[in-house]
């Protein structure tokens, strides 16, 4: 059956930094919806008919879902874990959770509480790290396919340098990877990420066979870190001796392509710069983690004007908000730091339809575009009394928007669905 949203629509087409026709506004639109895709978005004149099921959300915002392409699912109990950067923060907090997700009911539970706490905060996709352990990721698949999300996931590959309760072997990294991956990608909504966690905690070895699955199944993502920290870097190249920077070793074993997502980003040399323009391979900005574990700041106008592709996310745990508009908020904060802006039509445009390219994925999610799944998040921008002074003398779209950048949380999300159906109301949140 057909069933129309109403509210007030902003959808992106385009990347404001590029041109002027980026986005379009309708003050009283609506959203045609059938079988969980986008079939028209229009005035709600133009779609009204005296058949079709409305939902009214005026005055609210509808926009595609957010999108977070770099998330770490067993990190949710040690958000917010004081006083490390990242290397003691592992080594102190990470480890030590990430070795309960071996336990299928413990995965299972936090699986759902996940889910609950990115819908809540009205993202609709992510790119989420698993445990080592297979367990983690046929429990997130599972919660995500109960919910009809598009998830991308996949288990982390490490061999070293981390306790034993979080190691694979090579071998091991490889036949679990390949048994999920031929199990759930491309299953729904559903793919697998390819996901050696970064060089620190991959042998040689392990590199290969990370290489010999991207050989086999060119179409999954990959996912991991680069230059999130300067510590993280000297001990990288000690690892690695003979490589030329610390891109050069993912590049040695065949890793670099546009389905490629390297977390953080930083602390880039010129070399590495030029091989990922020239490879595709994507950044992944960071920010309430860069803030929170000291790392340093992203040079996003530098890797635009490279010709990179970044996408912006939370790194939860690292990262000390499940919210994408505080995501944006500190983003907006560390491009200050840079001497950089971050418009707020950039940055909503960023969350939703510059995350979806990032990943490739701009034909199914971020977009209203007809035939698109119908993701959506409802914003209100009078969720707190703090905003709804505020928003008292906003005279634009655009001041609305950077009012929720910078002010809004989880209250300000008033609904979300997934494939068209209502969600938020079901988190218990």
């Amino acid at each position: 059956m057909q069933h129309l949203i109403r509210g007030r629509v902003l959808g992106f087409h385009a990347d404001p930094a590029q041109t002027e026709d980026n986005h379009r506004y309708l003050e009283d639109g609506a959203i045609l919806i059938e079988d969980g895709r986008i079939v028209a978005v229009d005035d709600y004149t133009a779609l009204a008919r005296p058949d079709l099921a409305v939902t009214d959300h005026r005055p609210h915002l509808i926009m595609p879902g957010f999108i977070d392409p770099h998330i770490h699912f067993p990190q949710v109990q040690v958000i917010a874990s004081w006083g490390a950067q990242l290397l003691d923060w592992l080594n102190s907090y990470t480890f030590p959770e990430e070795a309960r997700f071996s336990n299928r009911g413990h995965a299972t539970r936090m699986a759902g509480l996940f889910l609950d706490q990115l819908v809540a905060h009205g993202t609709t996709s992510a790119v989420a790290f698993c445990s080592v352990h297979p367990e983690s990721a046929e429990a997130l698949f599972e919660a995500a396919e109960a919910r009809n999300m598009a998830m991308v996931a996949g288990k982390v590959m490490m061999d070293r340098n981390a306790p034993d309760g979080v190691l694979d072997t090579p071998q091991q990294g490889y036949d679990d990877s390949k048994r999920l991956l031929e199990k759930w990608h491309g299953r729904g909504r559903l793919r697998y990420a390819i996901t050696p966690r970064f060089a620190i905690t991959s042998t040689p070895e392990q590199m290969e066979m990370a290489g010999a699955l991207v050989r086999e199944y060119p179409e999954c993502h990959l996912q991991t870190h680069l230059s999130e920290n300067l510590e993280e870097i000297e001990f990288t190249l000690n690892l690695y001796p003979k490589a030329r920077d610390y891109l050069d070793i993912y590049e040695s074993y065949g890793l670099l392509s546009d389905r490629l997502l390297l977390g953080h980003c930083i602390h880039l040399r010129e070399r590495e710069i030029a091989r990922m323009a020239e490879t595709g391979s994507r950044a992944v900005f960071c920010p309430t983690s860069n803030l929170f574990l000291g790392s340093g700041l992203f040079d996003e106008a530098g890797l635009s004007a490279a010709g990179i592709v970044s996408g912006i996310a939370t790194d939860v745990g690292g990262g000390s908000s499940y919210s994408m508009l505080q995501t944006l908020n500190e983003g907006y904060k560390i491009l200050q730091l840079n001497g950089q802006k971050l418009h707020p039509l950039k940055a909503f445009h960023w969350a939703t339809r510059g995350n979806a390219v990032a990943l490739g994925m701009q034909d199914r999610i971020g977009t209203l575009a007809p035939g698109s799944d119908a993701d959506l998040v409802v914003l209100n921008v009078h969720a707190t009394g703090a905003m709804s002074l505020r928003a008292e003398r906003a005279q634009t779209l655009a001041e609305e928007l950077f009012i929720l950048q910078i002010m809004g949380d989880d209250r300000a999300v008033q609904q979300v669905y997934i494939a068209g159906a209502p969600a938020k109301d079901i988190t218990g949140i």
